[in-house]
């Protein structure tokens, strides 16, 4: 098969059934704008191989939202495959003896996209799809990152609280080594899986005897509430990297966010507020304009230019342009509406 375009034997599958238990509607929950749903659909479509892009669902709302966002939903699935306990296999076996049954073709490859996992790069699909396409043999492709915790220091509690350890390396006693003596593992993310369809309707199988992996370094599929808050939570955390890709502006207020509080305006009592300095001296340092603004003076009309400049240098502050007001810029970091933990957690 041809690299480098568009096929129409590589066809994306995107199961969004609309039964979910732990999100109600967990597949068209609003994520960043959009239905979850529609994340997955317009990731495929932007593939440089993908040449169709199925959704199989048991919902016409579902399937509106889908058309909706370009996707094809030749056909509802049948309630047997759309419960809680419908296996992937079950779907992907409904949907290709489908096409075979009714348009008269059956894909050579399929890409297995589950709209949980929002946040997956289109080039990441890309990867896995090459990685089938160059080896021949490999029944399939799934992506996988490395695990947190070891499996093998994991134990089976037994009868009598007896413990029995889950695995072991060599009959050694791997939960009583370092960690770095172990050998490293991986788990599936449930991202992306590419298969042959000769693997499905042939090995009854979505992975077949010889699964390759391809290795990510996130996983954000969503089954829980706060994984869909944490998911939310990286993806502005990207957007902020992307936006400090290029020279930006920020403006730090002074009061509240660079010096503390201070009662009835003793603007000279102030001490300094370390987090926020180091982070506007990185910034800085980065090549972005920083520019500190403050209302001292402005209702009582005194002048506090210089002791305000005097405590930015004692302070040892980083900055391009001091105003009494405020100003333009990309950026406004104040008391109220700016979150200074994930800016700084972005930045380091």
């Amino acid at each position: 098969m041809q690299l480098n375009s568009k096929n129409r034997q590589i066809v994306a599958i995107i199961p969004a059934r609309s039964g979910s238990k732990s999100i109600r509607d967990k597949n068209i929950q609003p994520f960043q704008d959009k239905p979850l749903l529609a994340h997955s659909i317009l990731q495929a479509l932007e593939s440089q191989y993908i040449g169709r892009v199925i959704v199989s669902t048991d919902s016409e709302i579902y399937a509106a939202i889908a058309r909706e966002y370009g996707a094809e939903t030749p056909f509802l699935r049948p309630a047997e495959f759309s419960g809680d306990f419908s296996t992937d296999l079950e779907v992907f076996e409904h949907a290709l003896n489908w096409l075979r049954n009714y348009e008269g073709n059956v894909p050579e490859i399929c890409v297995h996209l589950r709209p949980t996992y929002p946040l997956r790069a289109v080039s990441d699909i890309d990867g896995a799809i090459e990685k089938l396409l160059n080896n021949p043999q490999a029944d399939s492709v799934r992506s996988i990152v490395l695990v947190k915790e070891t499996p093998y220091k994991m134990w089976r509690l037994g009868d009598n609280d007896i413990l029995t350890p889950l695995i072991t390396v060599d009959g050694q006693e791997s939960y009583n080594l370092p960690r770095q003596k172990l050998p490293i593992v991986y788990t599936q993310n449930a991202s992306i899986d590419v298969v042959r369809s000769a693997t499905i309707l042939e090995q009854h199988s979505m992975t077949g005897a010889k699964i390759l992996g391809y290795v990510m370094s996130h996983n954000y599929d969503i089954d829980e509430p706060y994984q869909l808050w944490q998911a939310e939570q990286s993806a502005e955390d990207e957007r902020i990297r992307n936006l400090l890709e290029a020279h930006r502006t920020f403006c730090f207020d002074i009061d509240g966010v660079i010096a503390t509080l201070t009662p009835n305006n003793q603007y000279e009592l102030a001490e300094p507020q370390i987090a926020t300095i180091e982070l506007i001296n990185t910034l800085y340092a980065r090549g972005h304009r920083i520019i500190l603004f403050t209302a001292r003076g402005s209702m009582t009309g005194i002048d506090w230019k210089e002791v305000t400049t005097r405590q930015m240098t004692a302070w040892g502050v980083n900055y391009h342009q001091l105003i009494f007001g405020k100003p333009a810029a990309d950026f406004y970091i104040d008391d109220r509406l700016v979150d200074l933990s994930r800016l700084l957690n972005v930045v380091r």
